[in-house]
C-alpha cells in the first residue's frame, strides 16, 4: 500500500499543478459566457454536440491565455502573496513544461474551433488570446489603460458564441459584448482595490486616476456600474429577450450599484470585496435570465 502511494504522489502532484495552472473556475466562466452567446444567438433547434465542442474549445483557449499570462508573470507572481503559491513560482512546474502545456491546449482549442465553427470565430478567438496574453499582461505595469485593453478579451466570449451560432456580428452581438465590456471595469477595479498592496509589490497599476484607494476611484467604479442599468435593458428594447429579464437585469444592476455607495463613503477593503463578489454574481444571473426569457 505504501509503495503505491509513494509511486503515485509525484504524478498526482504534477497533474494537480497543471490543473491549477489552467485556473479551471476562471476558464469555466469564460466558456459559460461563450455558451451563453451561442444559445442567445441560435435560431431554431440547438445542436448540442456543436454547442459542447464550442464551449470546450473556448475553455481550452481561455486556459491557454491564462497559462501564457502566468509564464510571463512568473517572477512577478513570486512577489505577491495571492500568487506566490502558483505552480510556476513554487517550481512545481518549469517554464518549459508550462510552454509545452500552453502549446498543447492552445492547438487543441483552436483545432476544435476550426473544425466546429467558422473563420470569424477563430480569428476573434485568436485576437482575444493575443490581447490578453501579450498586450494586457505587460500593460498592467504601465497604467490603468491595461483595464480598458483587458476588458476587450474579457468581453469577447459572448460575442464569440454569437458568431459561432450565426456567422456574423450583429447589433445584438455588440449589445451583449457591450454589457460584459462595461462590467469588466467595476470588476477589475474592485479586485485591484482589494489586492492593492500585493499589486504594488509587483508594480501593477490598475486603479484609475491617480491609482489610489480614494473617492476618485470609488466614483469611477460607481459610474461604470451605473452604465449597466441602461445597457442591461437594451436586449429587451431590441426584442432579443422579453420584459422579465429586463426587470431582472435592472434589479441586479441596482443592487450592484448600491454596493458602490459604501465604497464611496468609507473607502474600505470590505466594501471593495462586496463589489467584487457582487460582480461575480451579477453577470451569470443576468445572462441566465436573458436565456430563460429569450424571445
Amino acid at each position: 500500500m505504501q509503495s503505491i502511494e509513494l509511486h503515485s504522489t509525484p504524478f498526482t502532484e504534477k497533474v494537480k499543478a497543471f490543473y491549477e495552472l489552467l485556473k479551471f473556475r476562471l476558464s469555466f466562466l469564460v466558456a459559460f459566457s461563450c455558451g451563453f452567446g451561442y444559445l442567445l444567438g441560435n435560431q431554431g433547434r440547438i445542436d448540442w454536440v456543436h454547442f459542447s465542442w464550442l464551449v470546450f474549445g473556448g475553455f481550452l483557449i481561455s486556459g491557454t491565455s491564462i497559462v501564457i499570462n502566468q509564464i510571463i508573470e512568473k517572477d512577478l507572481d513570486k512577489l505577491m502573496k495571492r500568487t506566490e503559491n502558483r505552480p510556476l513560482p513554487t517550481g512545481r512546474l518549469s517554464s518549459n513544461e508550462a510552454i509545452q502545456y500552453a502549446l498543447l491546449i492552445g492547438a487543441l482549442g483552436f483545432g476544435i474551433l476550426i473544425w466546429q465553427t467558422n473563420l470569424l470565430t477563430v480569428l476573434l478567438s485568436f485576437l482575444s488570446m493575443v490581447l490578453y496574453s501579450f498586450v494586457y499582461t505587460p500593460l498592467k505595469r504601465v497604467g490603468p489603460i491595461a483595464v480598458f485593453v483587458g476588458a476587450i478579451p474579457g468581453a469577447l466570449p459572448p460575442l464569440l458564441g454569437w458568431v459561432a451560432a450565426t456567422g456574423s456580428i450583429s447589433h445584438e452581438a455588440l449589445i451583449i459584448f457591450g454589457i460584459q465590456f462595461i462590467w469588466q471595469f467595476p470588476h477589475f477595479w474592485a479586485i485591484a482595490w482589494v489586492a492593492d498592496e500585493d499589486y504594488k509589490r509587483a508594480g501593477f497599476k490598475l486603479l484609475p486616476g491617480g491609482g489610489k484607494q480614494d473617492l476618485n476611484t470609488a466614483i469611477n467604479i460607481m459610474i461604470y456600474t451605473l452604465f449597466l442599468l441602461p445597457l442591461g435593458l437594451l436586449p429587451t428594447y431590441f426584442g432579443l429577450v422579453g420584459i422579465t429579464s429586463g426587470v431582472v437585469a435592472t434589479v441586479c444592476g441596482a443592487l450592484f450599484l448600491s454596493q458602490t455607495f459604501s465604497l464611496m463613503k468609507d473607502y474600505s477593503r470590505k466594501s471593495a470585496l462586496k463589489i467584487m463578489f457582487g460582480s461575480f454574481i451579477y453577470l451569470p444571473i443576468v445572462q441566465i435570465a436573458y436565456l430563460l426569457d429569450k424571445v
